[in-house]
């Protein structure tokens, strides 16, 4: 759907502008993403960021409304314009403005002290889920940069692995009655649900370059895993 106009889009009208801003959006997520996982590992103490990781979310909003402002200037001004594809574009632009605030709610996991520290099964599984997300946001970008659906499909399907996973650990820690202190439960169901949120919305945007409009918003449930363990 949007990788063909993307692909014709060349023209520095206010649909390109729009194009490029949600672009911009992405990329500006992917670093508020990259900054929280510094911060979950231990690499940069979360005082360091916290300022410009809520100026970076104050900048995704902001493109967000300067593309809403393009896309409607555009489809006021051209008659023949690709209603479906505006409306597809505007709808994934939620989605990249919805991973900032996802960012920025995993860093106040831990801001107010709660991040789930020490060597349990269940934090040997998580901390291995922001590398793989974050490799999801290439994979993202470069699908919608290069209008591939090839592209797209693989970061959809590695999307799908990563949801399965935190569905299974959120899972277990509501059955886990003996092995994990009820502080650390709450701080990695936290981090599961918003790595599964973003992961979620990256997914949704990767649909958008192949997908019809209906599609959107609308992606089945990830199948369930036989297994969780950890990636050698």
């Amino acid at each position: 759907m949007l990788g063909t106009l993307l692909a014709a889009l060349r023209s520095g009208d206010a649909l390109d502008k729009a194009f490029k801003e949600f672009d911009d959006m992405l990329s500006a997520g992917q670093w508020m993403f990259g900054k929280v996982h510094s911060v979950l590992d231990g690499d940069v103490p979360f005082a360091d960021v916290r300022e410009e990781l809520f100026q970076k979310d104050q900048d995704i909003n902001e493109l967000l409304r300067s593309l809403r402002l393009n896309i409607v200037t555009h489809l006021s001004v051209n008659k023949n314009a690709d209603i479906a594809a505006c409306l597809a574009l505007m709808s994934i632009a939620k989605d990249a403005e919805r991973i900032g605030d996802y960012c920025k709610n995993l860093f106040e996991v831990t801001e107010h002290g709660i991040l789930a520290k020490g060597d349990g099964k269940y934090q040997e599984r998580i901390s291995n889920l922001p590398g793989d997300v974050e490799e999801i946001f290439g994979l993202v970008r470069t699908a919608f940069n290069e209008s591939s659906s090839k592209q797209a499909k693989v970061a959809i399907k590695a999307a799908d692995a990563i949801r399965s996973r935190c569905d299974q650990i959120s899972e277990e820690l509501l059955e886990d009655h003996a092995e994990i202190s009820t502080q650390d439960a709450v701080s990695l169901s936290m981090q599961a649900r918003y790595f599964k949120r973003i992961t979620s919305h990256l997914a949704n945007i990767a649909t958008a370059v192949f997908g019809k409009i209906e599609e959107l918003d609308f992606r089945k449930p990830p199948k369930p895993m036989e297994s969780d363990a950890a990636p050698e």
